[in-house]
């Protein structure tokens, strides 16, 4: 099956074409026609195989074939729940809808919203945002919803995983009550069931992986190691094994900061990235880990949520999450698009717990090696885990919407979250 037979224009097929792309995936086979049918859609996918661009062509034709002359108002809104994720499917709509008449631009906070205002004044057909600052922009009568026809909840797992269920039931409220809703996501969970129940009339359905499993191509391993050495495992593996391009999970942002600084110091070029960078230190990082020129790119959960990154090679746990289902989102990040990849974990005999966790969710026992000279010392007892995320994630209580400074909460992934 190629893309052409899946009913898109010549002007969309023109610009995947020009991607190197010639043969649909799994989720945008199924995605894309019952997206331009009309129908409302709850797809659950796992990450890196193609969910983006399985509602962002069909929304793009199906907004141009109703595009008519006059003032653009919205009528696409796409929410996410983090910046990254925000500007990546910004680029998308942007590199697929190159050849069409429609306007699109992406907010999110953490950045100065005036930009975004003068953005937004000569209207829109294609929104992109993050709850937060959409909500503010609403309240502050910058963004017009009134006219919204297609709405997408993109990795709704993960925006009610931070806590944004409330800002979402708020942003419903001001949306017209006829459109078409499309939720995707990396799980299936039964939050993401609840949610679908209340939003989707009578939707298409698709699964494309089993709930909770991990990408087939990834060669998955466990490293045991003492808690004090895993910093100088890490290093060994990197420069015995020569990885370059290696995304690597802390579970703090002390953490991050603290492994990237000792990674340089060891001359393996490493930055952090977390809530606490700023937009343009996070961006700066980003696009240099993308270039080839950053050789590791330690990150929080939240921070790499989203990170799209062609034919990444190595995920490295530095730190076990103390949620199971994270493992599989993190491991997520290579062997996307039926790519090859590699995601090594390095456990402490503190974290023995948190791999039966995630043994028990992908339904597998996960290979273990121990790396000459690191062998893990049996007298070490467990101790506590410091400042992991709490196994219960509780939803926000906020009554209401900060103004200025809730983008930069977006970022950091909400500060009830320690990562």
């Amino acid at each position: 099956m190629t893309f052409s037979d899946l009913g898109l224009h010549a002007d969309l097929l023109r610009a995947v074409e020009a991607q190197g792309y010639s043969i649909p995936t799994p989720i945008q086979q199924q995605a894309i026609p019952a997206v331009l049918s009309g129908r409302d859609l709850l797809a659950s996918a796992q990450t890196g195989t193609g969910k983006t661009a399985g509602f962002t062509l069909p929304m793009l034709q199906r907004l141009s074939q109703g595009k008519r002359p006059g003032k653009r108002q919205v009528k696409a809104l796409v929410l996410t729940p983090t910046r990254e994720l925000a500007a990546q499917v910004g680029e998308s709509v942007a590199t697929y809808g190159v050849h069409l008449p429609l306007r699109s631009h992406v907010i999110f906070g953490g950045v100065g919203q005036q930009p975004q205002v003068d953005a937004l004044k000569p209207g829109l057909d294609i929104l992109v945002a993050t709850p937060g600052r959409l909500l503010d922009l609403h309240q502050q009568r910058h963004v017009d919803l009134s006219a919204v026809e297609i709405l997408v909840l993109d990795e709704a797992d993960r925006m009610l995983d931070m806590g944004f269920i409330h800002d979402i039931k708020r942003i419903l409220k001001v949306l017209p009550p006829k459109r078409q809703n499309l939720l995707f996501s990396a799980t299936f969970s039964n939050e993401i069931q609840t949610l679908a129940t209340n939003l989707l009339d009578n939707p298409a359905f698709i699964e494309v992986a089993p709930r909770n499993t991990t990408a087939e191509k990834i060669d998955q391993a466990v490293y045991r190691v003492d808690r004090e050495k895993k910093r100088d495992l890490l290093a060994h593996l990197i420069t015995q094994h020569r990885w370059y391009q290696v995304l690597v999970f802390t579970r703090t942002k002390h953490g991050a900061n603290r492994l990237a600084e000792q990674l340089s110091k060891q001359s393996i070029p490493a930055m952090a990235i977390h809530g606490n960078k700023s937009q343009s230190a996070r961006t700066r990082a980003l696009s240099s880990f993308k270039s080839g020129e950053l050789q590791v790119l330690v990150a929080t959960d939240i921070a790499a949520r989203g990170l799209d990154i062609n034919e990444l090679p190595h995920v490295v746990n530095f730190d076990l999450p103390n949620v199971a289902e994270d493992y599989v989102h993190r491991i997520g990040r290579t062997g996307r698009a039926g790519s090859e990849g590699e995601a090594v974990s390095l456990v402490c005999v503190d974290e023995d717990g948190l791999l039966k966790n995630i043994e028990r969710l992908i339904k597998r026992n996960l290979e273990k090696r121990v790396e000459p000279g690191f062998e893990p010392d049996p007298s070490i007892k467990p101790e506590p885990i410091e400042n992991g995320r709490r196994q219960q994630r509780k939803p926000s209580r906020r009554s209401g919407p900060a103004k200025a400074e809730r983008g930069a909460r977006e970022g950091s992934a909400r500060r009830r979250q320690r990562s």
